[in-house]
């Protein structure tokens, strides 16, 4: 791995928790949706992080030969739905009530989208604070050849 790559690794990482942050966000502003698109009470998205594996020096060569690059980190491969039960609250005045006076409600845990959204920050500023030390390092490497 190149010293690099470590900047493009930081990077990746930050995507990642900016899309999970934003994704906790979405799902805290639908809590109340009872009907979507879909006609149903909105569901709990999920982000779905894979590793982007780093690569031999061997295969990196030829990658980089080529423009097919894989520098290692962490990527977004998808954003799904949960499908747990909705949650059935009695409203009978409700619009989207049933016959039996039930508004099927977002299966949205307030408490865990907090966590999430806390959980993703700090891995966000963790990614900072790697990438600011690899910069500081940079530097010094540079004030050395002065």
């Amino acid at each position: 791995m190149s010293f690099l790559s470590s900047f493009d690794i930081s990077a990746s990482g930050m995507t990642a928790e900016r899309q999970r942050l934003d994704i906790a966000s979405e799902n805290i502003a639908n809590s109340e949706t009872t009907r979507t698109a879909s006609g149903e009470a909105y569901r709990r998205k999920m982000v779905v992080l894979e590793e982007v594996p780093s690569t031999s020096f061997r295969t990196r060569f030829n990658s980089l030969l080529n423009r097919t690059a894989s520098k290692g980190g962490v990527k977004v491969t998808q954003i799904i739905e949960d499908q747990r039960d909705l949650n059935p609250v009695y409203n009978p005045d409700h619009p989207d009530a049933n016959e039996e006076g039930y508004v099927m409600m977002p299966n949205v845990d307030l408490v865990k989208e907090t966590v999430d959204g806390m959980a993703a920050t700090r891995a966000y500023e963790a990614n900072i604070t790697a990438f600011n030390a690899m910069k500081l390092m940079a530097q010094r490497a540079l004030d050395i050849g002065k």
